[in-house]
């Protein structure tokens, strides 16, 4: 039943979701994911009884395994006590052989916590018969020579506990602080290893919420430490002579998720209990966890020899996904008789309980381990995720096709009309209003934005949207203010505004700064939805990143500005109605359909809005209206692929009315985008088992449309999330061509004819649309966008300062050329500044970069007073005497 909102937040959004709340309810019927763990066997360690608690990680590529303890005869039943190690082996690749270490342990040691660091393997704690340790030291692979590094030790002794390295911090939780305890631990402790040696230091922190424990599983993952299951000693029945009974264990299905910032918050209980797990869970993807068997308590302790009947230990996977806090199955560990099963248990192949788990290449490896109640196991067995994409079929295939050729043919039919540069970058004013709008909304809503804004609300919740509606107060300023000087002073570049109020200078850094933004975004745009696509579909990324470079130069070079509009119009018509689409498929998934999306998302916060706090660090109200609204202006007056939209109409009235076109699309849009990513929040929380672990957030758009949508219309959606990329690489190139045939070109060479600037802008758009393509599959093959992004991230410092100078030539009379270059760069240097320190949240970044460039540019300006020019018909203030452009009533 629908919940009536109990605040401003819940009314806000229930009002705007009942405007898309017609999807129905109704069943469908839902293929079942298709990713698996692949499990290989490696060579078995050299010790034929097999070890448990052993310390495990890799260092120098070599995966190796320390310590541990067994029984001398295998099998506990036999009376032999147990023995601990201090052995180290080394396995260089997978299909080698394992070595024995010259080196050993600092002591025989087992069942503490061993972690992968750029450091080498950390070993912290652990025990043997007599006692258990606080000792911390690394273990370092040296060209095959094994040595161990000293650090500070834990506040106190444990084994048997459980830890996970988060970023640079390691977190350790609970386990018994000597082996004779009659209860374990409630102690969660943190060392940061990002500091140096000499100021390392443990922490203690505040524990879990629940009840102490042992024999628990960690993980690590989005960010959070994660502890789940574990076991509670439970205090002895009283005996005849008075003393107490051994301690009973309670076993327990209880979960926590600790973060840095908020501290610790309560998941959902696990289906049965996975007690001494192999320890840290496996991350999968962003958001899943899988945690391999465990022990659910339903097998006692073995006093006798096991039989070939007996189950050994749970075998089954528990995928937890942190979005959603849903637990599902996702198969099992393979299990295998020995050729001797009652005198050798140990041959077979079983899911293991207390021992690391271990990444390593591009997988996981769960070396040796308790295989069956005090059963030990010398083999090691190695596991990565295989995800298979959805299959597309014939019809999908011919929907892509025919969509992307029709682009081309977009393209042929334009080009008849281009004859001169007006037509190739403006069109010849003849654009309508509404395509002209609907152009600005699709070059501003690329693939990225079309699975991000989804990917965002699925994850979160709906604290972004506030900024998506803050261009309908925008416009106005945009349609009254910088509309007129852009239309009336007969400019196709914003730039030469820039010239005609400072200097040859300043529109020449400003055409430069555009340009080298757009360069550097191009390759992203293609980049990022190629690897969406393929990761879901199957389709070869260079594949997709060729023909969507190779498709959206052709029909830009042929047909200019009105090829990239028109198409711009089809495509945005596409998105939006896949976006529909999504969200009545989506809804028709669950029992309830939006009705019940809705109600789950108030009662899960999914619909948070508002943040009240003064915090500029945080999305709070104040930082989202004003970071938001001062971000809306860059790219509404001084980013060239919108402006130029702005100067294809026929007048400066139409021009107005596409800026009002793209401002009220953006409401109905973002409450769409937004509900179709809560709606897949909701879908995957009542079909967990459907939720295919992805790398990327951002591909839970394209996963469902690839898995769920039906056949041809899925191939349709998926065309228009190729065509979207395709938008924002040929609005790039066109505006690029247009800056630099204008502004530079045309600037330095005026009395070139027309036709051969026009032959100019399209050699120039062929080789951007090259240089696109192949910054995509360069960053393709180097398999790595950690490089671009800084450069991006360099880049956008100079983003707000571009807006600032139209915005301080604008509203001010006393800046000139000299101040306006100086504030350029400075407001870049003070936004690097508070970017490094985390004084602001990056909402603000806009706008530190608008207002720091106006000020600066003002105040030097009253220090260079021989800078100034006549700025007559160039200011807010004297607009007026420039007269209105012909046959506009803005």
């Amino acid at each position: 039943m629908l919940r009536t909102p109990a605040n401003a937040n819940q009314v806000l959004f229930f009002v705007l979701l009942v405007l898309v709340s017609t999807a129905g309810a109704g069943e469908i019927v839902l293929p079942e994911g298709e990713a698996a763990l692949h499990w290989k066997p490696l060579a078995s360690i050299p010790d034929e009884i097999g070890l448990a608690g052993p310390f495990a990680g890799v260092d120098g590529d070599a995966l190796i395994v320390a310590g541990g303890a067994n029984f001398p005869a295998g099998r506990p039943w036999d009376g032999h006590p147990k023995v601990w190690h201090d052995r180290i082996f080394v396995l260089e690749k997978p299909e080698g052989q394992w070595k024995t270490a010259e080196a050993l342990l600092p002591r025989p040691l087992a069942y503490g916590v061993s972690l992968n660091t750029e450091r080498g393997i950390l070993c912290l704690g652990g025990g043997d018969k007599q006692r258990h340790y606080a000792d911390v030291f690394l273990l370092v692979n040296k060209n095959g020579q094994i040595k161990h590094i000293e650090l500070p030790s834990m506040p106190g002794p444990s084994a048997f506990f459980c830890g996970a390295l988060v970023g640079d911090t390691v977190y350790v939780a609970g386990g018994l602080d000597r082996p004779d305890a009659k209860r374990p631990q409630k102690t969660f402790w943190a060392l940061d290893l990002s500091k140096p040696d000499e100021e390392l230091t443990w922490e203690e922190l505040e524990p879990w919420p629940g009840r102490p424990r042992m024999l628990s599983v960690a993980a690590a993952q989005d960010g959070m430490f994660l502890l789940f299951s574990g076991v509670d000693l439970i205090e002895g029945e009283k005996q005849p002579d008075g003393s107490l009974g051994e301690p009973r264990r309670e076993y327990l299905t209880d979960a926590y998720a600790y973060s840095p910032k908020t501290g610790w918050r309560r998941l959902a209980d696990l289906p049965r209990p996975a007690v001494a797990a192999p320890t840290p869970a496996i991350p999968l993807g962003r958001s899943h966890v899988a945690i391999i068997g465990g022990d659910s308590g339903q097998f006692a302790f073995p006093k006798e020899p096991l039989n070939d009947n007996h189950p050994g230990f749970d075998s089954d996977i528990l995928a937890y996904h942190l979005i959603t806090d849903t637990w599902v199955k996702m198969g099992e560990f393979p299990k295998q008789l020995g050729p001797d099963p009652v005198r050798r248990p140990q041959d077979g192949t079983w899911s293991p309980v207390t021992t690391p788990t271990v990444p390593w290449r591009g997988g996981y490896a769960i070396p040796c381990g308790e295989a069956r109640p005090g059963v030990r196991t010398s083999r090691v067995l190695w596991a990565e995720l295989i995800d298979s994409p959805a299959p597309f079929g014939l019809l999908d295939y011919l929907t892509i096709a025919v969509y992307l050729l029709s682009l081309v043919f977009i393209g042929i039919y334009f080009s008849r009309r281009e004859k001169t540069t007006n037509d190739f970058f403006l069109g010849g004013q003849r654009v309508p209003w509404w395509a002209a709008g609907l152009s600005i909304f699709g070059t501003q809503l690329s693939a990225i934005t079309f699975m991000a804004i989804p990917a965002k609300a699925y994850a979160t919740d709906w604290i972004y949207c506030l900024g998506n509606f803050l261009i309908i107060f925008s416009a106005p300023l945009i349609i009254y203010v910088y509309l007129p000087f852009y239309r009336r002073l007969n400019v196709t570049t914003a730039y030469e505004y820039l010239e005609k109020r400072f200097n040859l200078g300043v529109r020449l850094l400003g055409s430069a700064a555009f340009v080298l933004l757009q360069l550097g975004r191009m390759g992203v745009v293609l980049l990022l939805p190629a690897m969406a696509l393929s990761a879901v579909t199957g389709f070869d990324v260079f594949l997709c990143i060729v023909i969507m470079g190779v498709l959206a130069t052709t029909y830009t070079v042929m047909g200019g500005i009105e090829a990239v509009i028109w198409t711009d119009v089809i495509q945005v018509i596409v998105l939006m109605g896949g976006a529909v689409l999504c969200l009545f498929s989506i809804t028709a998934g669950i029992d309830g359909g939006m009705a019940r999306v809705i109600s789950m998302g108030f009662e899960e916060g999914k619909f948070h809005t508002f943040d009240w706090t003064w915090d500029m660090t945080t999305t709070a109200v104040w930082v989202v209206v004003v970071g938001k609204f001062m971000e809306t202006l860059v790219p509404y007056t001084a980013d060239q692929t919108v402006v130029q939209r702005y100067l294809t109409t026929a007048d400066e009235k139409q021009a107005a009315r596409s800026i009002w076109t793209n401002a009220v699309l953006s409401i109905p849009s973002t409450i769409i985008f937004f509900g179709v990513g809560t709606a897949l929040w909701a879908f995957y929380k009542v079909n967990p088992g459907l939720q295919t672990p992805i790398d990327e957030t951002d591909r839970i758009l394209p996963l469902f449309i690839a898995h769920h949508l039906p056949v041809g219309i899925a191939g349709l959606v998926i065309a228009a999330l190729f065509s979207a990329a395709m938008s924002s690489l040929d609005s790039s190139m066109n505006s690029i061509a247009t800056a630099l045939t204008t502004d530079w070109y045309g600037r330095f060479r005026p009395r070139m004819s027309d036709h051969h600037r026009l032959n100019v802008a399209r050699v120039l758009t062929v080789f951007l649309g090259v240089l696109g393509t192949g910054f995509a599959i360069y960053m393709a093959l180097l398999d790595s966008k950690s490089m671009w992004d800084q450069s991006l991230k360099i880049l956008g410092l100079f983003g707000g300062g571009l807006a600032g100078l139209f915005a301080v030539g604008i509203f001010t009379r006393g800046a000139n050329g000299a101040g306006a270059l100086v504030g350029f760069f400075a407001s870049a240097v003070i936004l690097w500044y508070l970017r490094a320190a985390g004084i602001v949240h990056f909402f603000l970044y806009a706008a530190v970069g608008i207002v720091g460039c106006a000020v600066v540019t003002w105040l030097v300006s009253q220090l260079c007073p021989w800078a100034r020019k006549d700025i007559e018909g160039l200011t807010v203030y004297t607009i007026e005497s420039v007269g209105e452009e012909k046959n506009s009533e803005v």
